[in-house]
């Protein structure tokens, strides 16, 4: 039987891995004053470089129900049947556009992520594996949604502006947090982007602390794989991320920029780290 595992262009990751896990990806479009483009297409660079000189954000659109419908229907016709891992429904409307598609067609699956990039991919890679062993998809699907509430998604977020602009912060806050060299933790939590720890300082020390939090709260890690994933962060930063997990004993550990409808949210240099918390459960 022939599995589409499949998602949005949230999963953040290059196309060299699409490739090697066989994922298929729908783009949102991001809307740059009076351009507009696919996810992917629009690079992270070109959005710094329009909020810098507009003092505005880009807009993001989802997939609405059209694209949905004509992008399942190629994929049914080359495959079986097809697994589409979403966007949180706490953040997008995107998973709930999804749904209403597949519920008028046969062998579509939709999974609500509950997460957002490379937790989203975390699972998909997951779903790709469990296909290759021949597993069928209401099975695939049992086995991924029972994951779903242990996806570790948290970032540090390196300035408020971008959450400022968008409404996420107050004005006030975005101040203390400049003049306090402050950087907030933000983790995903049921599906919705939620403040955690404020950290102090340079980059790269919030960066470590960080990193030494999360691993220590989120203590059962799946070791087999995990995301260093960021939004042009520093080379210094990227390498403390990776020590980290490293250290912690993952044995493989992907680098991954933020494409543009995440990094349009989260601003330039916000970095996360990302894995599976519920131990090495493969099978």
């Amino acid at each position: 039987m022939k599995i589409a595992i499949s998602t949005e262009s949230t999963l953040d990751i290059p196309k060299e891995l699409q490739k090697e896990f066989d994922i298929d990806i729908i783009p949102f479009t991001v809307i740059l004053g009076d351009k507009s483009g696919f996810d992917g297409d629009i690079t992270p660079p070109e959005i710094f470089d329009y909020v810098e000189k507009t003092g505005i954000l880009p807009k993001t659109a989802a997939v609405n129900e059209y694209q949905y419908d004509k992008y399942f229907s190629k994929l049914l016709r080359t495959h079986d049947a097809v697994i589409h891992i979403s966007l949180s429904s706490g953040i997008s409307s995107a998973c709930e556009n999804a749904k209403k598609v597949a519920s008028i067609m046969k062998n579509v699956y939709i999974i609500d992520s509950l997460s957002l990039s490379t937790g989203i991919a975390l699972l998909a890679i997951y779903a790709r594996k469990l296909a290759d062993k021949g597993l069928k998809p209401e099975e695939i699907v049992k086995k991924v949604e029972a994951r779903v509430p242990h996806v570790q998604a948290s970032f540090v977020i390196n300035s408020l502006n971008y959450l400022h602009k968008g409404g996420r912060c107050s004005g006030v806050a975005r101040f203390a947090a400049a003049l306090f060299r402050i950087k907030p933790q933000i983790i995903v939590q049921d599906g919705k982007m939620l403040p955690k720890n404020k950290y102090h300082g340079r980059n790269e020390a919030c960066v470590e602390k960080y990193c030494k939090d999360t691993l220590e709260e989120f203590n059962n890690p799946d070791l087999s794989i995990a995301f260093v994933t960021h939004s042009y962060a520093t080379d210094e930063m990227r390498k403390i991320a990776y020590d980290a997990l490293k250290q912690r004993g993952f044995k493989k550990i992907y680098d991954t920029y933020a494409q543009a409808t995440i990094t349009s949210h989260c601003g330039p240099k916000t970095l996360g780290i990302l894995y599976i918390n519920d131990g090495l459960k493969e099978d």
